[in-house]
């Protein structure tokens, strides 16, 4: 299995790999969801902006976590992916305009591929 199948990018928003291997979180997956998936990284949100752009207090750093989806199991992960709050990478910063949430250089490096 080549790293080059794992074409999706995911974003479990919200959660923290604390006390999880990367290997446990990857096998969990598979269990759970029937996915093979590789860990990408896990990032800090900025804060929210209100309606002028501005930092709301007491927002953001809210930890996610990033993996590839196997292409494959794409079409039988698309539908369950949803229970747990699992998004597309693209759902997040380009069709809901989240981008805000996350540092520039960070957007560079993981750019939307669709």
């Amino acid at each position: 299995m080549e790293n080059n199948n794992f074409t999706q990018l995911c974003v479990w928003q919200g959660v923290v790999l604390d006390g999880f291997t990367i290997e446990e979180f990857e096998n969990y997956m598979f269990d759970n969801f029937g996915a093979r998936i590789k860990y990408e990284t896990e990032a800090k949100t900025l804060p929210d902006l209100d309606k002028n752009g501005n930092p709301i207090p007491e927002t953001g750093d809210r930890n996610d976590v990033f993996f590839y989806a196997h292409a494959d199991d794409i079409p039988k992960f698309a539908v369950p992916r949803l229970q747990a709050g699992i998004r597309w990478w693209e759902d997040v910063v380009k069709y809901n305009d989240n981008s805000y949430l996350y540092p520039k250089e960070f957007l560079e490096k993981y750019p939307v591929t669709w």
